[in-house]
Order: structure tokens, then C-alpha cells, then sequence
């Protein structure tokens, strides 16, 4: 089994299409070992309970924040960052060197980087009149979305469009390519234990 911790701060909209997946076979040999959020009431966590896994809080104020975490997501084969909206230290980073994955919503490199999250990626696409947006799921590295890409997907901006539409296009290709990227992740994974 290859062990996928979850690191999230927001609803969890992308965590339950993987969980939606789990329940319909089509993650085989892949386990969520935890859910661990810096957000005590995101939704989260009430996802991951709601499927009897466990649900970690990790106060982002404590002084040893970088430390719990590591704590926290111990034991995964794989780490993804779901939503998580707070950089990772580079402790962290190098801990799970090679296995920490994140999905962003625009076509890396471009509107990727520090100040670049949520809708202010979508208002930034709309406004430099580009005609194609969509989401890249990539490896994290020490900076922030200069990882290597793992998959990437497009969708069409249609004349009209706001941030609203644009974000809902984007999230429904992160609902239907992250569990795809867990499961090339999963793949890889094995054939590594195999030879």
C-alpha cells in the first residue's frame, strides 16, 4: 500500500473526489493514512472524519509548528497538498524530498508564486487576456511553484468569463486529475518495491 498523508486548509473540494474514488475501487493500493490541516474547523478535516480517517489539527501558532508537522505527516509514502495555504518550510520539504505534491490552478510557470493563490490566480489570468487557463499538479520544491510538473490540463477562456466560471472550470479538472496523479504516483511506487 502506498501511504498518502493530506495537508489542507480549505473545504477540501479535490480531497473528496479522491475519497469519492476510494469508495468507487478506483485507487487500488492506495491508503489515507491522515488528514492534517493548520485550520482547526476547515472542512477539511470534517471530510476526513466523516470517512473514519483520522483528522489532525496543527496550531500554526505554536513556535514548533514546522516540527508537528513533520510529526504529523510521518509515515507517507506521499504527501498532498490539498488546498494547504501556508508555504512549507524548507524542514518540511527536505524531510519529504520528491514526495510532496501540489495542484495549482493555472498553467505553471505562469500566475505561480508567492502571492499568487486562489482567486487572485484566476483574476490575474482574466486579466492579461489570455485565451487558455487550467491547473498544473506538481513535485514541491524548496520555492514556491518552481517544482517539476507532474500533469497539466487546460480549459478553453470563453469571452465573458469571471473569476467564478474560470474557478469552477479549474476545479473540475483538479477533481477529475488529482486522483489520476495519485494513482501514476502509486505506480511508480510499486514498480520501486518490485525491483
Amino acid at each position: 500500500m502506498m501511504k498518502v498523508v493530506v495537508l489542507a486548509s480549505t473545504r477540501g473540494t479535490d480531497l473528496q473526489a479522491i475519497l469519492d474514488e476510494m469508495d468507487d475501487g478506483k485507487m487500488p493500493g492506495i491508503e489515507i493514512l491522515r488528514v492534517v490541516s493548520n485550520v482547526e474547523d476547515a472542512g477539511a478535516l470534517e471530510k476526513a472524519r466523516a470517512h473514519g480517517i483520522e483528522a489532525v489539527f496543527v496550531d500554526p501558532k505554536q513556535d514548533d509548528f514546522s516540527e508537528k508537522l513533520v510529526g504529523a505527516a510521518k509515515g507517507a509514502d506521499l504527501v498532498c497538498l490539498i488546498g494547504y495555504m501556508k508555504i512549507l518550510d524548507s524542514n518540511f520539504v527536505r524531510f519529504f524530498k520528491g514526495r510532496i505534491i501540489n495542484v495549482h490552478p493555472s498553467l505553471l510557470p505562469k500566475f505561480g508564486g508567492k502571492n499568487f493563490y486562489g482567486d487572485k490566480v484566476h483574476k490575474a489570468v482574466l486579466d492579461s487576456g489570455d485565451k487558455k487557463s487550467g491547473m498544473t499538479i506538481q513535485f514541491v520544491d524548496e520555492g514556491v511553484d518552481t517544482g517539476p510538473i507532474l500533469l497539466q490540463k487546460e480549459v478553453v477562456i470563453e469571452d465573458g468569463e469571471t473569476v467564478e466560471s474560470l474557478r469552477q472550470k479549474v476545479q473540475e479538472l483538479e477533481k477529475k486529475w488529482y486522483p489520476e496523479a495519485i494513482r501514476i504516483i502509486a505506480k511508480q511506487h510499486e514498480q520501486k518495491i518490485q525491483n
